[in-house]
Order: C-alpha cells, then sequence, then structure tokens
C-alpha cells in the first residue's frame, strides 16, 4: 500500500492526475472559478465590503 501524503496537496494532486488522464480540461476553469468565489465569500464575511460585493450580484 503506497503512502499517501495528507490534506489538500493529495486532493489537488489526484484531481490534476485524473484531468490529465483523462483528457478532462474543461473541468479546470470550473474549478477555478469555484475557489475564486469561496475565497471572496469567506474573505469578504463579516467585513465592511460586504455591502459592495452583495451589489455586484
Amino acid at each position: 500500500m503506497a503512502r499517501r501524503r495528507g490534506g489538500l496537496l493529495a486532493l489537488g494532486s489526484e484531481l490534476w492526475a485524473f484531468m490529465r488522464m483523462r483528457k478532462k480540461w474543461w473541468l479546470g476553469p470550473i474549478i477555478v472559478t469555484l475557489l475564486l468565489f469561496s475565497a471572496l465569500i469567506v474573505l469578504t464575511e463579516g467585513s465592511a465590503v460586504a455591502p459592495f460585493i452583495y451589489a455586484l450580484f
């Protein structure tokens, strides 16, 4: 049994291997967009910038 790296690094490497082997390159922009939106939500939660972010959507 191979020793696995833990955490997000393992998830990222497995996702990259899946996309490379199966030629699913269209998943890349979707994943990047989801990561950016989730970072935007986390960083603006409870801040003074939040009303301006909500106005964009």
